[in-house]
């Protein structure tokens, strides 16, 4: 082969986007739809603290809501279940499942998809931390940051990195970094699916984790705001293609509210 086509072909490959990559290395199934739900409310949630890396339990309302969850998807029939590492995500994987009615399963853990790091602000209150990233963005205090992230007016890649600029202790991983291991989790979810022959899979995450994944996987401004506890992201990914054709929704919670109470 020619030196000049072989620099033409690694230009081009260096060049290519991770979600590019990973759709062309898995191409030619029949369709795999991941199901990512953001874990139930937990304790630090409730204490209104900082939880990356740093795990707690979910509180009485987390896993009502999980059970909530476990009803409005009923009906579909998952091949595969995924989560990280983290307490809360297995924790709330087993009570959407048991509300489902399945009991024997294997969970598969992947590391990928853990909560941002956020290094010296881990356990400390969210005002402190958003205060500070706040600063890094030229905004006035944490208030106008969270207002801005609620209107999807800041990327969750300024936001993260901005976080991390800020972290005292230099340990928060950068959105780059969080967007490596995350979409590598997905693309590691596909390529199982596909060895499996699996089409519907549920994954639990969590927010800011499920939002830097997707980042570059669709341009709907809803990929900005932050998710609801239970929250669903949608992810199809067909024909050498990834689509998000669902973010941050809380319908699958309100089906199987509505279905509690007609009990």
């Amino acid at each position: 082969m020619k030196k000049w086509l072989i620099a033409l072909i690694l230009a081009m490959s260096t060049s290519t986007s991770f979600a590019t990559e990973t759709a062309m290395s898995v191409k030619g199934d029949d369709g795999i739809t991941i199901y990512f739900a953001r874990h139930g409310k937990t304790l630090l949630n409730t204490f209104d603290r900082v939880q990356g890396w740093v795990d707690s339990p979910l509180t009485e309302d987390g896993i009502r809501v999980a059970r909530y969850l476990g009803e409005g998807l009923k009906g579909i029939p998952f091949d595969s279940f995924y989560s990280s590492d983290a307490g809360r995500q297995r924790e709330t994987m087993s009570v959407i499942l048991k509300q489902i009615g399945i009991e024997n399963y294997k969970l598969n853990e992947l590391s990928g998809l853990r909560e941002a790091f956020f290094g010296g602000f881990e356990g400390g209150f969210n005002k402190d931390m958003a205060d500070a990233g706040a600063k890094q963005l030229y905004l006035k205090d944490a208030t106008t940051l969270f207002n801005q992230m609620k209107a999807g007016t800041i990327t969750a890649e300024e936001n993260q990195n901005a976080l991390a600029a800020a972290d005292p202790k230099k340990m928060a991983e950068n959105y780059q970094q969080v967007k490596a291991r995350a979409q590598e989790a997905l693309y590691t979810i596909v390529k199982n699916a596909q060895e499996h022959g699996d089409k519907n899979i549920l994954a639990i995450s969590s927010g800011i984790a499920m939002q830097i994944m997707i980042s570059d996987l669709t341009d709907d401004i809803a990929k900005n705001k932050p998710l609801s506890n239970a929250a669903v992201v949608k992810i199809i990914y067909k024909d050498g293609k990834y689509t998000v054709t669902e973010i941050g929704t809380l319908k699958y919670v309100e089906i199987g509210k509505q279905s509690f109470a007609q009990k």
